[in-house]
């Protein structure tokens, strides 16, 4: 039996906790959870080299537009200071900056600033879905996107880091150190740390509440990012292909928050105003904060998406 559905078809767009989102299934006791829990790390990080491997062929489907996007000018000359992550070399410490205060500063240039990449993948429970086995789950799609697009930054001599996942890279080799920090990702897209100017790429569904991703996006527009997002769909969750009586369970939610429909064909097309309401409100969202937005489906082909996504991050004149 289909179970599930978005936070739509209960006539809101609720946070990830409480909304529910399609084929999942209740949580069971505490012991269970933490053993899921388990389960998929183990399961994510036997997936490593086999994402890595579908990421660089994606990747080269593309490869002879990659192209640099270093800003002219002197590559030594002082950016900004920022506070010290760990992981960051000693070397770059500014002591006499550091010593008018209790925090720990690093000295960025301004190559450095321009060159940096910054990309985040949705770590809620939500993205873990899929509405046909043939098709990847959302997360999976949107972690192959991320690295695919990882490769061609680091080939193009850019440095690459997660939101909310250390330091940043660069060289081709450093693509699975990528891929290993993706399974530790967890939280929102707000990173104190990142150079201003730099880009960010956000991948997502953005299925919460509008106003909570607004506070969360604004911190990003308020540093001068240039940032992308991209929402990331199953076909399923736009058209909701169900019939007859379902029962929607939470992904990552209580018992509470199950949604037993006698026959769902009779709130599909409120379900679809709703969806279609709330991506208007987040193609505003985006507008309003400077932000470009892009949408992919899992049932299309990936290199569409990455060659999309590719030309929206080079130059103005070499678009």
């Amino acid at each position: 039996m289909a179970s599930a559905a978005t936070g739509p078809v209960s006539g809101r767009f609720a946070t990830r906790d409480s909304a529910p989102s399609l084929g999942a299934t209740a949580p069971g006791r505490a012991g269970a959870i933490d053993a899921a829990g388990v389960l998929r790390a183990e399961a994510a990080a036997a997936r490593l080299p086999a994402l890595i491997v579908a990421a660089e062929r994606v990747a080269a489907t593309i490869m002879g537009g990659v192209h640099g996007r270093r800003r002219a000018g002197s590559g030594d000359a002082f950016w900004q200071f920022r506070p010290y992550v760990p992981g960051d070399d000693a070397t770059r410490v500014d002591w006499r900056q550091s010593g008018k205060s209790d925090r720990v500063f690093v000295r960025e240039t301004e190559w450095e600033a321009a060159q940096t990449v910054a990309l985040w993948r949705d770590p809620s429970e939500g993205m873990i879905w899929t509405g046909d086995p043939s098709r990847p789950t959302k997360r999976d799609r949107a972690d192959l996107l991320l690295l695919a697009l990882s490769s061609l930054l680091l080939r193009g001599g850019e440095r690459v880091r997660l939101i909310g996942g250390g330091r940043g890279v660069s060289g081709r080799s450093s693509l699975a150190t990528l891929a290993a920090r993706l399974g530790r990702l967890d939280g929102p897209p707000v990173d104190q740390t990142l150079p201003r100017h730099a880009r960010a790429v956000l991948f997502g569904d953005f299925l919460g509440p509008l106003p909570d991703m607004r506070d969360q996006l604004s911190g990003l527009a308020s540093s001068g990012l240039a940032t992308t997002l991209v929402v990331i769909a199953d076909p399923a969750e736009e058209s909701l292909p169900y019939a007859g009586r379902v029962r929607f369970e939470p992904l990552g939610g209580g018992l509470d928050d199950i949604a037993l429909v006698p026959r769902v064909e009779g709130i599909r097309e409120l379900y679809q105003e709703r969806l279609a309401a709330h991506r208007a409100g987040l193609a505003a969202l985006a507008a309003s904060l400077g932000m470009r937005l892009l949408t992919h489906r899992t049932d299309a082909p990936a290199g569409a998406a990455l060659l999309a996504l590719w030309q929206a991050l080079a130059p103005a004149g070499a678009r």
